[in-house]
């Protein structure tokens, strides 16, 4: 996996590296400046053919000293600079900076729009990650003039306006109606370029090596558990050895009844495609003869309530559980949540709960209170919000000051409470462990698949994460998994896609995968 920072964990890596002597401030700067420009010149190497005009944007932090740096590098290449700034450096490393540019330094309240226009660039090194407040209209109006015109804009560490460990807009009177069309980062990517907002306005993504490895794995093994990973799918995890199919687990799927079991069939499906040894899909005596119909190898068992369900959950074969997926919203529904969460007596079995199921818990405090450490909530937005009121509202309050409430953070606070791994779904999908681990899947730009917005989608992940969990994954583990292979299958079928095609898109994604 690959791991995000914070705005604070980059830092807290930058002061080591200063403080242990390997490096000076001014040094990093000069290696961020130069590296800004070798990322936007591979991006366009057209650019690189002949002298260019740039407009550089400087603010008053380090951010701006890397902007001079930016400015001076280009003035060696021959390009014509302009340079201007929302303030007067205060720092010591960027006044040393803006010191080495030898050209003029203008307010940016003297730039204008034949500035933009006709210029191949421009640098956005207002802000950066060290925003903490929200930036007036004069601020980001000139990142709009600048892409109105037809600039390629280059944002230095993230985009000014975007909170670096939120991916949230901090901008007074409206903001950005494009993205960036590349940032360039250091070290590591932050949480801000893959949450919320941050994700899309920031295009296509740069990261600059500033030869800070050592004190990246210090971090990693002082604070490894604060730091979030991006979603991957593990080649060697998937693979199959040899076995039966009992090695590989046995997922038991709860349908809904007569004319709405089709999302229990996509769950199926999904988990069977995922590697489960065996699946049974547990139906209303209603619903037998449609599922029948449509289902080959998954199994059938008939479930009328309680009782029944208790007679399956006793085999000891039955190794993971999901229920929700068009499940219902009546009592019969209730209770077969309640006793998959309790099961008095029985084996205690790793368990999706989405959909339907997701809001019986919202309504019954005690069936919130019976989840355990096996659980594995899937929540979207309004889902979540049902679950967790009180950390929706605060995920949607305006920001006074310092770094916004993250979809991360409402994420780990809704598995330390519920005691058991939760993926809130969304383009930046966010999984935590109650132990404070967590990753984030972002479907965005190299990754994006905007064709996942249809109906039955949610169904096909939850039997992804139930297919392996059965076959012996982790909660946490089975979501992060399970996430990146939802994306990848629907990249992989492109434009056109519904939801029955992402099951049988996955072996071509495992040949991918090399298994």
């Amino acid at each position: 996996m690959t791991e995000v920072l914070t705005a604070a964990q980059m830092r807290a890596i930058e002061a080591a590296a200063i403080g242990s002597g390997a490096v000076t401030g001014v040094e990093l700067m000069e290696r961020a400046g130069r590296g800004v420009v070798s990322a936007f010149l591979a991006k366009w190497p057209e650019l690189a053919l002949t002298a260019q005009r740039a407009v550089v944007l400087c603010g008053p932090g380090g951010n701006g000293g890397d902007g001079y740096v930016v400015a001076r590098v280009l003035a060696e290449r021959g390009w014509q600079v302009i340079c201007a700034r929302t303030a007067p450096p205060v720092a010591a490393d960027a006044q040393a900076m803006a010191a080495l540019w030898q050209g003029e330094v203008r307010g940016v309240e003297a730039l204008d729009w034949p500035d933009f226009q006709g210029s191949a660039v421009c640098i956005d090194a207002v802000f950066g990650t060290g925003l903490q407040r929200a930036i007036a209209p004069g601020v980001w109006g000139l990142l709009e003039m600048a892409k109105t015109s037809g600039c390629r804009l280059v944002a230095v560490d993230i985009l000014s306006g975007i909170c670096a460990d939120s991916g949230r807009v901090r901008a007074e009177g409206g903001f950005l109606d494009w993205p960036a069309d590349l940032t360039v980062t250091f070290q590591q990517a932050k949480l801000g370029h893959y949450l919320a907002e941050g994700g899309a306005l920031r295009g296509a993504l740069a990261v600059v090596d500033l030869g800070l490895g050592a004190q990246m794995q210090d971090l990693l093994r002082s604070d490894g558990e604060a730091v979030v990973d991006l979603a991957w799918a593990s080649a060697a995890d998937l693979a199959k050895g040899f076995g039966h199919k009992f090695d590989y687990g046995h997922a038991l799927i709860v349908s809904g009844d007569h004319g709405r079991a089709g999302a229990a069939r996509l769950s199926a499906r999904a988990a069977l495609r995922v590697g489960a040894g065996l699946v049974t899909l547990a139906s209303p005596p209603a619903a037998m003869a449609e599922n029948a119909a449509r289902l080959d190898a998954v199994m059938l068992r008939e479930v009328a309530g309680t009782e029944d369900l208790a007679e399956v959950l006793g085999d000891a074969r039955i190794s993971a559980l999901c229920l929700g997926p068009a499940l219902g919203l009546g009592r019969r529904e209730a209770e077969l949540v309640a006793l998959a969460l309790r099961q008095d007596g029985l084996k205690s079995h790793p368990t999706v709960l989405d959909a339907d199921a997701l809001t019986l818990i919202s309504r019954d405090a005690a069936l919130f209170d019976a989840l355990h450490g096996g659980c594995v909530l899937t929540p979207h937005a309004g889902e979540f919000g049902r679950l967790f009121p009180d950390l929706a509202a605060k995920l949607a309050a305006p920001v006074a000051k310092g770094p916004a409430y993250s979809k991360l953070d409402a994420t780990r606070d809704a598995a330390a409470r519920a005691g058991c791994v939760v993926l809130y779904k969304g383009a930046d999908t966010v999984i935590a462990a109650p132990d404070g681990r967590s990753a984030i899947h972002a479907a965005v730009y190299e990754r994006a698949a905007p064709w996942l917005a249809t109906a039955g989608s949610g169904d096909v992940l939850a039997g992804l994460i139930t297919g392996l969990l059965a076959r012996g994954f982790s909660g946490f583990d089975a979501a992060c998994t399970g996430a990146w292979l939802h994306v990848e299958a629907a990249r992989s079928f492109g434009p056109g896609l519904i939801a029955e095609d992402l099951a049988d898109e996955l072996p071509k994604v495992f040949r991918q995968l090399g298994l």
